[in-house]
């Protein structure tokens, strides 16, 4: 039994990332293609397609390679809200992480967004994962 989807789908594109996978698969959910949304448009993915296969849909999920050698565009991604204990924050405490390199990853009214687009709309939420 998953008490965390989320915190499983983020591992599935961390071990994909550090062991060097071009393809990894995640089950669908909503909040799932919208976090793929913002790490397509921020640049950590290069492409997700979501395909059914009977009763149930997966994510087929094309990692990036960084430009550099033997690196990789994902160096990191961290949970930050967990079911045992709920981060939020509001649109003017929205944080930095590796002074703005790092995009946090917020669940608003509004939908999921980056953080860049939290303050834009400014708007506060759940915050879920950063990743850099």
């Amino acid at each position: 039994m998953v008490t965390d989807p989320l915190a499983d789908f983020l591992t599935i594109l961390r071990n994909g990332s550090v062991a060097g996978l071009r393809n990894v698969k995640a089950r669908h959910s909503r909040v799932r293609g919208d976090i793929l949304s913002i790490l397509k448009k921020e640049g950590f993915i290069e492409d997700f397609e979501l395909k059914k296969d009977g009763s149930h849909s997966d994510f087929h999920i094309i990692l990036k390679a960084s430009r550099h050698r033997n690196s990789r565009a994902i160096t990191c991604i961290k949970r930050l809200s967990k079911p045992g204990l709920r981060r939020y924050v509001g649109s003017r405490e929205i944080p930095k992480y590796l002074g703005g390199l790092g995009v946090p990853i917020l669940s608003t009214p509004r939908g999921v967004l980056s953080g860049e687009d939290a303050k834009k709309q400014n708007v506060g939420g759940e915050l879920l994962l950063v990743v850099w």
